[in-house]
Formats: C-alpha cells, structure tokens, sequence
C-alpha cells in the first residue's frame, strides 16, 4: 500500500515550469454545491452563480486568467493561468490594494496605503508582506 501524504501548495505549484494548473476542490460529507439534492429536493441552483462570481473576482485580484471553469453538485474544476508578467509590472502599493480588496490591513499595510510615514523597519515589513 502507497500512502501519499499531501504536499504544502508551495511544493506543488512551480511557476518556472508551467503558468498553468487545473484545480479540483469537492465538498464533505456528500454537502451540495449546486444542483437539486435528490434525496431532501432541496435546489442549491442558486450557489452557482454565487461561486461563478467570486472565482472571477479572485482571479482578477490576483492576475489569474481563468481559462475554463465547472461547478458541479459537489465539486469544482478550474484551469487557470496564472500571470506572472503582469505580477511583476505590479509595485508594492497596487500589490497592498489588491490584497486589500479581501483582507483586512496589517497595521503597517494600513499605514503605507495611508501614506502616513514609515521609518526603515516598518517599511522593510511591508515590502515583505507584498513580496508574499
């Protein structure tokens, strides 16, 4: 018997060797997505367009092209391309203002985009929060 251990993203994930991935994320304990739950009758229908929505207002905060996507009753496939040429045009202003538009600020963060001033170590974190 092979037993795989599952591998942390940054393993899994090298951009120098391809900018593209299909992704696949399912749900537990037989949960639905979307679709008509045959067993209760109960219609999830309205989630796809709840999903479809936020796939692709993630994918334009963080430079992904989506190049095909399903929702399934209980799963989800997405091929993506992830930009990196327009990543590396991005300074580290417009990389805070994205990480922004879904998380909240870091105290210095918070500062930076506030352009109140930041002496040397503050800025050497902020720079370091956008380079992750």
């Amino acid at each position: 018997m092979v037993i795989v251990k599952p591998k942390p993203r940054s393993q899994k994930i090298s951009l120098l060797d391809t900018p593209y991935y299909h992704i696949c994320s399912r749900t537990v304990r037989k949960a639905f997505l979307c679709g008509v739950d045959k067993e209760t009758g109960v219609s999830y229908e309205h989630r796809r367009a709840w999903i479809e929505k936020r796939l692709f207002q993630l994918a334009q905060v963080f430079a992904i092209d989506i190049c095909a996507h399903a929702v399934m009753h209980n799963h989800l496939h997405i091929v993506l391309h992830v930009d990196t040429e327009q990543m590396k045009s991005w300074s580290t202003t417009q990389v805070l203002e994205r990480w922004h538009q879904l998380f909240k600020a870091t105290l210095q963060t918070q500062k930076n985009q506030n352009k109140q001033p930041l002496d040397k170590l503050q800025l050497a974190i902020v720079e370091s929060t956008a380079e992750i």
